[in-house]
């Protein structure tokens, strides 16, 4: 399966949100949809969803517009949308049914999800008597409990304590093995770069880029070596004597040290070689996922 987002455009009034996004994913396959907040995404989300129409446009699943009728998406809003005061199995239940799964199917399913998630005990419990992250899982149940093709998940690990963000993670992890297509927004871009392969990060309703996080890294300047050290100082007072080095910047294991124009890594690595410094390694630095995200990002005009 293969979802295409192709060119979409789409204005409130005057306001144009989305000014031709495209990309695309494929089954077994999470793709980050990035952007700071009012950048477009949710707007994406919910024409894939044909809850909005495009003003110009496609969604195509296999090279066909897609057809939520015969399509099951399961969708995760960042605004949680369960009832507090109805038991957790009647509306788990319930909404697998408004997606054309029958009974004994839906309740086979949300009992299966209930034990993976270590929430079996809380089957027959009002909602609001939940703590906020075990209401976080079993909205991610409700939005799995219809076996979907295509997963929508949003911030699904916010306000997740470490435990319950670890349960949910390998649940993740474990649907996109079983060959599910997933779309994944989230601004943990720890959780974005464990999931997926390929990123699109939206700037001000524009696709400001798009493709596997590994070409996007590698596609920075190769101006920025990392040394490897238990003694900064020393290594920094060596480099510092050399006209290699434009900036240095401290980390957890060492030095970032930002190359002058023509100097290479082997310049670095032989003025350290000849010196008293002790270090375990030098490569070429890769930035964070959130250095890229900024990278793209910071001067953005969010769209509201």
């Amino acid at each position: 399966m293969r979802l295409e987002v192709k060119n979409l455009h789409k204005s409130f009034g005057e306001k144009e949100v989305l000014k031709g996004i495209s990309f695309e994913v494929q089954s077994g396959e999470a793709l980050g949809l990035l952007g700071r907040n009012g950048a477009g995404k949710t707007t994406t989300i919910r024409i894939i969803m044909q809850l909005f129409a495009p003003n110009e446009g496609e969604v195509l699943l296999d090279g066909k517009p897609i057809d939520i009728r015969k399509t099951n998406i399961g969708y995760m809003p960042e605004e949680r949308g369960l009832y507090p005061k109805k038991k957790v199995i009647d509306q788990l239940i319930y909404f697998a049914e408004l997606r054309g799964i029958s009974k004994a199917e839906a309740t086979n399913n949300a009992d299966r999800l209930l034990e993976r998630l270590y929430m079996t005990e809380y089957r027959n419990v009002k909602l609001d008597t939940l703590s906020k992250g075990n209401q976080q899982k079993i909205q991610l149940i409700a939005t799995l409990v219809c076996n979907p093709d295509i997963v929508i998940l949003d911030e699904p690990f916010s306000g997740l304590d470490p435990v319950n963000a670890m349960i949910l993670k390998d649940l993740v992890k474990e649907i996109i093995a079983e060959g599910k297509l997933v779309v994944f927004s989230s601004h943990q871009m720890n959780y974005v770069e464990e999931f997926c392969k390929s990123i699109t990060i939206i700037n001000a309703g524009e696709v400001a880029v798009t493709g596997e996080i590994k070409k996007i890294k590698h596609s920075y300047t190769k101006n920025k070596v990392s040394v490897i050290t238990t003694a900064p100082e020393t290594v920094l007072n060596e480099v510092l004597k050399t006209d290699f080095v434009l900036n240095t910047v401290k980390t957890d294991d060492g030095l970032v040290i930002e190359l002058a124009d023509g100097a290479t890594i082997n310049e670095i690595m032989g003025a350290l070689a000849n010196s008293n410094a002790v270090f375990t390694g030098v490569t070429t630095y890769e930035p964070t996922l959130a250095e890229v995200f900024v990278d793209y990002t910071e001067d953005a005009e969010v769209v509201k």
